[in-house]
């Protein structure tokens, strides 16, 4: 069967259409014992496993992007790439760049997976400064870009002591970025983050779920905060104000439409001069990129 287009995705995804399993095993054998036929009698993977998504990252990264040696440690978020990629692309057309550009991003909570900054530089050959707030995520991102040479001379990464910040203690006196990028942690706590879990697997697995696989979802702070995504939104903007003239054009994934109203508002309370929002489509999920400049 011809597979299907992915048409929601950004025009210049690599990951348009169906997986081509074969092609992933011969670049990833780990990946075969994990690949069967579903109901349609198409090569999948069962989604609701860790370490089936797991081996189908590193194989995608090894044949898209040529990248080697990625692993996060067990309980550590291991997420979809083809979303990743079109927050890369996406950025790529607010900065009007098609091609490869001298661009300095700044990736707030790059996570152990390191996904954003590795999709950047082999896609565009941007440079990447990577901060989180999780010193074991730091370390295992940088032995990722220590491990492949395209990586290691692009990919900065810097641990941010203070959980409430978001850019002091990282940006340099007189540092300039073009762009910085987030993916805010969803939920409130770690009972509703639970629960979003359950639901997630569920709808993957089909069948009722009752027990977390503890390395499907990800880190506490990769999950949930205080306030959940609209009120770590919220924080971020009123930071970066403070921080107006050294990065060009702030954006954030913002995951729930409801959100929005209030954080226009903080945007109008802030004195941004431009504001842009970006609407991202992956299957039956709908999400967007607000972007800000002060400049």
């Amino acid at each position: 069967m011809k597979p299907k287009q992915k048409h929601e995705l950004h025009i210049r995804n690599k990951h348009k259409g169906q997986y081509n399993f074969e092609e992933l095993i011969i670049k990833h054998p780990k990946l075969r014992k994990f690949v069967r036929p579903n109901k349609y009698n198409i090569n999948s993977i069962d989604f609701a496993n860790p370490e089936a998504v797991k081996e189908l990252n590193t194989a995608l990264l090894i044949k898209q992007y040529n990248i080697v040696n990625w692993n996060i440690p067990k309980g550590y978020l291991c997420p979809p790439i083809p979303g990743r990629a079109d927050y890369i692309h996406y950025i790529a057309d607010l900065l009007k760049l098609n091609a490869n550009g001298n661009v300095k991003c700044l990736d707030v909570g790059t996570g152990a997976n390191c996904i954003y900054p590795i999709i950047g530089v082999a896609e565009y050959n941007w440079s990447f400064v990577g901060s989180d707030i999780d010193k074991k995520a730091i370390d295992n991102a940088e032995k990722i870009v220590n491990s492949n040479k395209i990586l290691s001379k692009s990919i900065e990464l810097r641990f941010q002591p203070d959980i409430n910040l978001f850019f002091k203690n990282i940006i340099k006196k007189d540092e300039k970025f073009d762009v910085s990028i987030c993916n805010p942690p969803f939920h409130k706590s770690l009972a509703d983050a639970q629960k979003g879990t359950l639901r997630k697997l569920k709808n993957l697995s089909k069948e009722q779920v009752k027990e977390i696989t503890l390395n499907f979802g990800g880190k506490s702070n990769e999950l949930f905060c205080k306030g959940g995504e609209k009120q770590f939104i919220i924080n971020m903007i009123l930071e970066s104000k403070q921080y107006s003239k050294s990065v060009k054009w702030f954006t954030t994934l913002v995951s729930k439409q409801e959100h929005l109203p209030a954080i226009y508002k903080i945007l109008e309370n802030v004195k941004v001069s431009k504001i842009e929002t970006i609407k991202m489509g992956h299957g039956n999920k709908i999400s967007r990129i607000v972007c800000w400049s002060f400049l």
